[in-house]
Parts: C-alpha cells; structure tokens; sequence
C-alpha cells in the first residue's frame, strides 16, 4: 500500500476520533447544544462519503454488510443521534484501517525481497562495462558481477571462480563453488572474487522474481472461505433488516430500529476473515513456504492424503555409496582407496560420490597417472603400480576383464572395479532418504492424514524399499508422469482431499491434478514452483508437515472469528430490539466486539514452530 493510500486508511478513523472528542469536550463543558452540532457536522463530514461509496456498490450490484452501516449512518443524522453514528464511522474505517495494518504486517516479506532485489547490472559491451537496470537485462547478455554484489538475473559462469551464498533463496548455509558452467539464481550474493556471467533470463522471469510474484499474489487473492464469508453477510443483512422493522413495528420507536443497526455491523465478518488468511500467509513465509493465494491454505487445512515423489523429495536427490562388495584378497578399504584415486579427475557424479566415500574411509588418497576417461562407461589409471578399471560392466568385459557368473544383478546404481585386469569389487550406490522423514510421517499422521503413499517413476523394488524406510505403507514404482496424474485424480474422486509434494518438472501435472501441491524449489523446479499451490523455498521437507499445521490453524482461527462475530453481534440485536440498549450504547458495545474479533483474527499470523494440532 503506497503512502497516499495508507494516508487515506488512517485518516478517516482520525478524523471522527477528532470529531467524538471535540463533542466530548464541549459537553464536559456543559456546551450540549453546540457538542450536538460537533457531532452531526463530524457525522456529515465523515459518514456521507461511506454511504456514497456504498450506494456506489450497490448500483454495481455489491450488497454486502456495508449496507447495514451505511443505514445506521443515515439513520442517525435523520433521527438526530450523532453520536451512535459516529462510532458506526469509527467502527467501520477503524476496522478497515486495522485491516491494512494486517496487510501491512503480511506483507513484509514482500517488501523486503523487493528492497533486497538486485536493481543495477554491469553488462559488457565490446571492451566496455556499462551499468543499466537489471530490467534491460536479456538472454545472452555477458555480464561482471564484482565481489560482494547480486546476480542480477539467472546466469551461467563463463570464467572466474568464486563462492556465492545462495542461502536467502534455499536455505542452504554452504555457499556454491562458482566455475565456468556453474549457473547462479537471480539474487545469489557473490564472495570475494569477480566472475563473468551470461545471462540466461530476463530479470523479470527469473527465480528471485518469480518468487517475489509467488508473495505477491498469494496475499492479493480471496480463499474460498472468504468468499463464504461474503455470502453469509449476504444473508446476514436482510436478516438484520427484518429486526429492525420488527423491533420498529413492536415498539413505535424508530430509536429501536437505529439501535439494531448500530449493534449489527459485521464488521468482523467481512474484515476477521482476510485478516485470517493474510496472517496465515504471512506465518508460512517466515517459515520459508511460499503460499500462492488463501484457497491453498483452506485445502491444506482439509488433507486427508499426503502423496510424495521420491527422488529429490523423500530422498536427497544423490547418491552414495551404500556398500563394496569387495572380491578377496581385496577389502573395502583398498578398493576405495585405490577407486577413489583413479575417480579423483572424473567429472561424472558417481565419481565424485566415490571419491567423497573414499576420503570419509581413508583419508587422503594416492596420486593416480595416465588416467583416461570414457564418458559414460568408466574410467581407466594407474595407481601405486596397480592398472585400475571403473566403470560399466559392459566397460570391464570390454578391456578383456571376466566378471563372475554370480556376480548379483544389482536393481540400482553400480559400478564395477577391476584391479591388475582381474575383478575385485562392485560399488553400490543408492539415493539417501532425508533425514527426519520418519517424523514427518508421524507428524502428518497427528495432523489427520489418513494415508501417506509414495508414487514414484523409479522401480517398484527401489520405490518399496524407500517407502519401507521412511513409515509409508503405499508405494507405487515405474510411474510415468501421467501415471502420477491417473492415481491423484482417483483418489480425488473417491473423495479424498489430495496433497502432492515433488520437486521436479515431470511431477508438475500430478501437482496440478490434487486438490493442492506443494513443490521444494530449492534446486529451482521451474514450473513445477509454477504449478504448485505452495513452494517451499528451503531443502526441508518437514515444512510440508508445517504447511498442513499453519492451514489448520489458520482456518481455525478465521471461523472462531466468523462464529464468535456473529454470535455477539445477533445477541447485541436482541437486547438492542427490546429496547434495554440505546443507540449509543450499542454503538459502544458492537466498536468493542468488532476490535476484539479483528485482533483474533490477527492470531493467524503468531510466530513459532507450528504443533501437530494445538497451539
């Protein structure tokens, strides 16, 4: 909200708290008649622009609960009760004004990745560096990013290497080795030496921004729930309405009526609800999950089925070395040893989970010579007098090594290892499931989560095994991505509310077809991010169990609100209908519940870790 609007919300409270206290004073001065013009004038001055702003609405066709505080405005200048008016004013822009506050508070998140966004760029030209808005940015554009600056948009490293901290956009605390090849995210912060970039995105699409425009719409939008609120105000006003006659009719006295509309502006219903759900917004940001608009936090609140992808979601998306079957006279320790060092050169990501073990068994590593790499297959050297082969089987067989007839068939990763063109071990690799997935199960569990299952595009061998591990009883393996699709959509139509968790393009569609997704974008899931009704920004999957907990608590929060608004509001009526409640006093007593059902409601955005069911 720009400073002009924010004047505009403050100002109208302001003004009739002016109004009130000036007639306050000159009554206390026993000046009643001229505290009486105060008031109607106050009245008049900030009570007719509401009722024209209503009447506007409702030529459009907008009859909500603004209604009834615009005929209890009107009501009381006609009937000469400035004072049950005046608060009437204050009771419906103080709440707005509190409203925006709320807003205010949801949208700090914004607000800072907008202030912390990168704003100038150097970009090459020729011999020349030129500083230009990041906007100006395009593909392909050869950039300097200088030691303790942004990445401007999303770029590759074409020369230079340096450390870059990713960790306002992942979570993660270990900064990226930056080389020729290395791309960086928008927003990134580059260490203590220059690099030279390429472009690869507009500033305006990259990651940084792109999550910006996540915050953006998720705090602009209307849930569900909302909209049930709007309704029931709907409905709420003729019934108001209908009591204001009866009470009219009954008594003869028209004070009767003003007093029902005076007690009976909802303002909680109408203003309790988003103030809920931007709370609730608000409370995942800080806990670095992205909700995209407050229908995603009612259906989170709803699950009774949570589905994960395994790869990159359950498991870390890397594997390691699970184990050496070692072929005496070798043992685990040589053939890490020797392998390790062969591996040292190689760029392939096996060779480096292989080295990595090495030196975690061994420490350091022998010098290898005249080593040779075929891209794909293996990788040959010399090491400590020894000629070593890693690789493929086919790789070994090929280069005239036998491999043992009950050599195991092995469902996963392996490779094989031959020293002095003799077979002596096979290297197993397996993907390592995240830590502390067990309890996210538990927790989902605790959460209402009837079932838990694991679709998966791996083999039903893997997918089980993992499942197994990690407390789900459902695995479905060798899943394509409409596979995934299929199944989400039969559970949605058996009934169950659906949660799909993925972090890659191929889970995108299964994300879309649940009845809400959540995608871990820290690895930069492109359109899966964009698919996804919640992003979790963090490598962490136990924010999914956080998601569930602050869509519970958030919509628990907002009906209270509802509930308890309505309830004091529709008791006010019946005391101010039988005439024990004059308009005054109800415009005191409807300002109070009003005011506590808002701050309620603003309840949604408390801090702290989120419990399974209870806060």
């Amino acid at each position: 909200m720009d400073s002009r609007a924010r004047w505009r919300a403050f100002a109208a409270p302001a003004l009739t708290l002016v109004a009130l206290a000036a007639g306050g004073v000159l009554r206390w001065r026993q000046l009643a008649d001229w505290a009486h013009l105060a008031w109607m004038v106050g009245l008049a001055v900030t009570g007719l622009p509401i009722a024209a702003r209503t009447l506007l609405g409702a030529l459009r066709g907008a009859f909500a609960a603004d209604l009834v505080a615009t005929l209890a405005i009107v009501a009381s200048l006609a009937l000469g009760e400035p004072f049950a008016g005046l608060v009437v004013v204050l009771m419906q822009t103080g709440g707005e004004a509190l409203e925006h506050w709320a807003e205010g508070r949801a949208s700090a998140a914004v607000r800072e990745l907008e202030a912390a966004a990168p704003r100038i760029a150097h970009r090459r030209v020729g011999d020349r560096v030129e500083d230009v808005p990041v906007d100006a940015l395009a593909p392909g554009d050869a950039l300097l990013l200088r030691p303790g600056e942004l990445v401007p948009c999303d770029a590759v490293v074409t020369d230079g290497r340096s450390d870059v901290d990713v960790s306002r956009l992942t979570g993660e605390p270990v900064p990226v080795r930056a080389v020729a090849g290395v791309p960086l995210p928008q927003g990134a912060v580059n260490g203590m030496a220059p690099l030279e970039l390429r472009a690869t995105a507009p500033a305006a699409s990259s990651q940084y921004a792109r999550i910006v425009e996540l915050v953006r719409t998720a705090q602009a939008s209307k849930a569900p729930f909302q909209r049930l609120a709007d309704v029931v105000a709907t409905w709420f006003t003729p019934l108001t309405l209908l009591v204001c006659v009866v009470a009219w009719a009954a008594s003869g006295d028209p004070t009767r009526a003003l007093a029902v509309l005076v007690v009976a502006t909802p303002c909680p219903l109408i203003l309790a609800v988003p103030v809920a759900i931007i709370g609730g917004v608000n409370r995942a940001a800080r806990r670095q999950v992205i909700v995209r608009h407050g229908g995603a936090l009612e259906a989170l609140s709803r699950v009774t089925v949570v589905a994960f992808d395994k790869t990159g979601t359950l498991t870390v998306g890397r594997p390691r070395v699970q184990a050496v079957d070692a072929h005496p006279p070798w043992t685990r320790e040589t053939v890490l040893r020797l392998a390790g060092a062969v591996e040292t050169g190689s760029s392939h990501l096996l060779a480096r989970t292989l080295v990595e073990a090495a030196h975690e068994t061994v420490g350091v590593l022998p010098a290898a010579r005249d080593v040779h790499e075929s891209p794909g297959d293996g990788v040959r050297g010399h090491v400590e007098g020894h000629d070593l082969l890693v690789g493929s089987r086919g790789f070994l067989a090929g280069r005239g090594v036998p491999m043992p007839s009950t050599l195991a068939d092995h469902a996963g990763l392996a490779a094989h290892v031959a020293i002095g063109g003799r077979y002596a071990a096979t290297v197993v690799y397996a993907d390592e499931v995240r830590a502390g997935v067990p309890a996210v199960m538990r927790r989902l569990e605790a959460l209402g989560a009837r079932r838990t299952l694991l679709l998966s595009g791996d083999r039903q061998a893997n997918a089980s095994a993992v499942a197994a591990d990690v407390g789900i009883a459902e695995a479905l393996g060798d899943l394509s991505p409409a596979d995934k699709v299929r199944e989400v959509k039969r559970l949605v139509a058996a009934g169950e509310r659906v949660l799909m968790v993925g972090d890659g393009t191929n889970d995108a569609p299964a994300l879309a077809a649940a009845t809400v997704g959540i995608a871990l974008a820290s690895g930069h899931a492109g359109v899966t991010a964009e698919t996804a009704d919640a992003v979790i920004l963090v490598d962490d999957v136990s924010r999914v169990a956080d998601a569930v907990a602050i869509g519970q608590r958030t919509m628990r929060v907002a009906r209270q609100s509802v509930a308890w608004g309505l309830g004091l509001s529709a008791a006010a009526m019946v005391v101010a209908a039988a005439g024990w409640l004059p308009p005054a006093a109800g415009a005191l007593v409807q300002e109070a519940i009003d005011i506590a059902v808002i701050l309620h409601a603003v309840r949604a955005a408390g801090g702290g870790r989120p419990a399974a069911r209870h806060e």
